[in-house]
């Protein structure tokens, strides 16, 4: 204990209170506390310089990169702009420009080069976009919108050419390939009605062409046909010189049909027979949910396709098999489309951005090596397009196969058509003798 002075000025001994000495306990054991606690956090503090913490080297990252599983690099760069979710998007004038619709009630032109928006075009619509739509010289857009209207404008200048005004929703729009038809989806009328592009003449209008609402509808490359499908589960194709339905499919899905797009290989447009034999096969499994959208590349090799499972599928179509899942998006992908030159994926979302993926090197992703290698693949160059195609190892014929199957295919129609050809000439050249 303490000496204290006595009573007579002498030196004596004398016990503090218990509550001083335990509040100097108190204060020392704080003040320990305070000195550990500032010696941590110091050493996590970045402007701590006085203190001699060992330096990290963070690892230098790409600015923009999708899958985040390591062996599946696929660079991709993220546009924001629009309020709400994007309903639509395409490419256009030479994969330089990009188009988008969305529920924000605007319809916008993109700089694909640095992501930038170029414009929002005049006179818009005064309710969420459902479609939109570009014709193949980017000259006109077209936009469908909740407020029953159907709008195009001059892509260059920006300004509304024409406007049209259905007495229901129209839920989709596309112009034909030619760039004089456009072709609306109805879902009161459960029908498609085709407008001339240049003066909004309509042309064709067809209710109760489904039993339900029609959910998508496209042309055919050649301008002639369309085809339509709705929640009613079938797939319908209309001439649009007879005016009559040519064929109706109605047994191929088990729920509503969401989108559409033409190509030879999948469906027979002419007996409504879907190929399932061999590669088509595995083409009906793939995404964890609802699709949303599809689109065939120009060339009709590859296959991209969004769903509400928040992914984008890329589908090998000469082998039928799921080549890569582009995954990034936070909310459903609503809208693909394939740049010309099959670079270029570009994905609209629900999480109100959209985004541009680069494949030009994906067959070189080890990911996609590894998929090929599971399926027993190994990628060829044909000897006629120059296409990268793949092949069985357990193929007997692998190493004899110097052609993709689009060009097996096109050789195999010209030796059918010289063949009948052959077989038709003896016959007229027996007739002509036989006259003279």
């Amino acid at each position: 204990p303490p000496l204290v002075p006595g009573a007579e000025g002498a030196l004596g001994r004398r016990r503090l209170p218990w509550m001083t000495l335990i509040r100097a306990v108190g204060r020392f054991q704080r003040l320990i506390s305070e000195v550990r606690q500032s010696q941590t956090l110091s050493s996590l503090n970045p402007l701590a310089m006085e203190l001699n913490v060992p330096q990290k080297h963070p690892i230098p990252e790409k600015e923009f990169w999708g899958d985040q599983e390591p062996l599946s690099k696929i660079t991709f760069q993220i546009l924001t702009g629009h309020q709400q979710l994007v309903s639509s998007c395409h490419f256009c004038v030479n994969d330089t420009k990009l188009l988008s619709g969305s529920f924000d009630y605007t319809v916008k032109l993109w700089d694909a080069m640095d992501g930038s928006i170029i414009r929002d075009f005049d006179d818009g619509p005064k309710a969420p976009v459902l479609e939109c739509s570009v014709t193949a010289d980017s000259r006109r857009i077209t936009a469908a919108a909740y407020d029953k209207t159907l709008r195009t404008w001059d892509l260059e200048t920006g300004k509304l050419l024409w406007k049209i005004r259905h007495e229901g929703f129209i839920t989709s729009c596309n112009f034909s390939p030619d760039g004089k038809y456009v072709v609306s989806g109805l879902d009161v009328d459960h029908g498609i009605c085709i407008t001339d592009a240049r003066n909004a003449m309509t042309v064709t209008p067809s209710a109760d062409h489904h039993k339900r609402s029609v959910t998508g509808c496209c042309f055919d490359p050649d301008s002639q046909k369309v085809a339509s499908v709705s929640l009613d589960k079938s797939v319908k194709i209309w001439d649009i010189t007879s005016q009559a339905t040519l064929l109706t499919i109605n047994t191929a899905h088990d729920n509503a049909v969401s989108s559409c797009c033409f190509t030879f290989s999948i469906w027979n447009v002419h007996t409504g027979e879907f190929r399932n034999q061999g590669a088509c096969a595995t083409l009906m499994h793939g995404h964890e949910g609802s699709v949303s959208s599809c689109q065939f590349a120009r060339d009709t090799s590859f296959l991209v396709s969004g769903g509400f499972d928040k992914t984008v599928a890329i589908w090998d179509v000469g082998e039928g098999y799921l080549k890569h899942s582009l995954k990034g998006h936070n909310d459903w992908v609503m809208d693909v489309a394939i740049s010309n030159n099959k670079k270029w994926i570009l994905s609209a979302s629900k999480d109100k951005t959209m985004r541009l993926w680069n494949i030009e090197e994906i067959d070189q992703i080890p990911l996609v090596i590894k998929c090929k290698e599971a399926h027993g693949l190994k990628v060829n160059q044909c000897e006629e397009c120059e296409r990268p195609f793949s092949t069985y190892d357990s193929d007997v014929f692998s190493e004899t196969v110097t052609k993709c199957v689009f060009c097996r295919m096109d050789a195999s129609l010209s030796a059918e058509a010289s063949s009948s050809e052959r077989k038709g000439s003896p016959a007229r050249e027996c007739s002509l003798g036989k006259d003279n």
